[in-house]
């Protein structure tokens, strides 16, 4: 049975399949434990192809694949010129206003009425992913008035950021309403919002979408920053976007941000997820630079859950060999002493939540580290929680999650060191030591004669009641 050792999982974003249907297979084989789909570049229809395929890969190898569907979010972009293009140039009056006609040098349609309503004179407008910048010099009804700083070529359709400035937009199109309803019969376990600016945009997609999936906020707005805590909380995963918030934050700010936001999340034992031009040059080249080599180490020595690939395997040249060569990087880091050291560091800076189930988890990290047998650890879990708990002591062990729900088996896909199984329920206390030397034989979890150390809930089948710890000999 194939089982991936490393502690931090791998998102790869799936493209086009057509005629390579294997793919998907490859992928897992290669490291990739979760699959992310981009609902901006194909219809729900195509990506429930691809779904089917990933759920037979799980029955083949007996594994919890997890799938996220990545909505589009609000897409701010100019309208058309009469040249399909012109270039600004620094120093120029440039205007933005709500005339549909075609624009030219002098001006340009901006379809985008909260606009007009949030931006004042000094504020920062970027056009082009931020290669073209300028500066609001005054506002009036459905007019902008801008100088240009940096100046370019602007053409049709192009986006627009506007840095700092929270807009009056939903994270949620009626586009992506309908996604989340076309996608209510799929096994979709995470939606992933795009443009999230406040925690009141997770708690309306938590409104549309209810328990079907869970939510995965991606923080790619500086707005974001300033609630960060409370959308950590609200939110089941978070994604650290940093393409779009490398856009909108000067450069030397992205890796000051990434590092807070995945502290901020260990602290709160929510998954978090570094994506983002990890190993973009592999889209053509079958070798990373060194510099890409040390960004995905980077995030895996700051305790990422996981790390996300997207151009590199959704139309890049060689999808395996990034997916391969991610998890060698990993493997590298997660063997080196000062990974663990660092990891058992920053865990003793975690607060407590001051519960027995927090307690019982530490302590079983704690037991695990101390016995000279123990290579890993059981959790019995209802809703995952458990799991989560014990993940985000980083003990530097692999978790065997064993509950009864196929569901909470696919969302641990994500989460930094677990592999998940779906296993009978639990009705006596006998089933405990039975049910997990079956699915430690069945996963390959360690050797005859190996001390493992246990957790669960007595009674079975309470949710948030892990109370037994509990060591077996395999």
């Amino acid at each position: 049975m194939y089982r991936n050792t490393n502690l931090c999982k791998i998102v790869a974003t799936l493209g086009r399949i057509d005629g390579r249907e294997d793919l998907i297979e490859k992928l897992y084989l290669a490291g990739a434990t979760v699959f992310r789909m981009n609902l901006s570049h194909a219809p729900v229809e195509e990506h429930a192809k691809k779904i089917k395929i990933i759920r037979d890969i799980e029955k083949k190898y007996g594994c919890a694949l997890g799938v996220i569907f990545d909505l589009q979010g609000p897409k701010l972009r100019v309208g058309v010129f009469e040249n399909d293009a012109v270039t600004l140039k620094d120093g120029q009056t440039f205007i933005l206003d709500l005339n549909e006609n075609p624009g030219d040098e002098r001006r340009v349609n901006l379809p985008h009425k909260e606009i007009f309503e949030a931006v004042r004179p000094g504020n920062i407008l970027l056009f082009n992913d931020g290669l073209i910048r300028v500066e609001v010099t005054a506002v009036e009804p459905g007019k902008i008035t801008t100088k240009v700083i940096n100046g370019g070529i602007l053409s049709n359709h192009k986006g627009v950021n506007v840095p700092d400035v929270s807009l009056p937009i939903s994270a949620l199109t009626e586009k992506d309403m309908e996604h989340i309803r076309q996608a209510a019969d799929l096994d979709v376990d995470w939606f992933a919002l795009s443009f999230v600016q406040k925690p009141e945009d997770v708690v309306f997609a938590r409104q549309l979408i209810k328990s079907k999936a869970g939510i995965i906020s991606k923080i790619e707005k500086p707005s974001a920053i300033d609630h960060l805590d409370k959308i950590i909380e609200y939110s089941d995963v978070i994604m650290v976007a940093r393409g779009d918030l490398g856009v909108e934050l000067s450069p030397e700010k992205v890796p000051v941000m990434q590092r807070r936001i995945v502290a901020k999340c260990r602290e709160a034992g929510k998954p978090v997820i570094v994506a983002t031009q990890m190993l973009e040059s592999m889209v053509n080249n079958v070798n990373p630079t060194r510099a890409e080599a040390s960004d995905v180490a980077t995030a895996v020595y700051e305790g990422a859950d996981a790390v996300m690939l997207s151009a590199e395997t959704a139309s890049g040249l060689h999808p395996v060999e990034a997916v391969s060569t991610m998890c060698r990087i990993i493997k590298t880091i997660e063997s080196e002493p000062m990974f663990k050291d660092n990891m058992r560091a920053n865990t003793a800076s975690l607060g407590d939540d001051s519960t027995s189930a927090s307690a019982i988890t530490k302590a079983a990290s704690v037991v695990a580290n101390l016995i000279a047998t123990s290579d890993f650890i059981i959790n019995f879990t209802d809703s995952g929680a458990t799991t989560l708990r014990t993940a985000r002591q980083r003990p530097c062990l692999p978790i065997l999650s064993l509950t009864p729900h196929v569901e909470v088996a696919r969302k641990m896909s994500v989460v930094c060191a677990v592999t998940a199984m779906r296993v009978n329920d639990l009705k006596h206390f006998e089933d405990i030591e039975r049910e997990a030397r079956a699915a430690a034989e069945k996963l390959n979890f360690g050797e005859k004669g190996a001390q493992v150390v246990v957790t669960a809930g007595i009674p079975f089948g309470s949710r948030g009641d892990t109370n037994l710890l509990y060591v077996i000999t395999l």
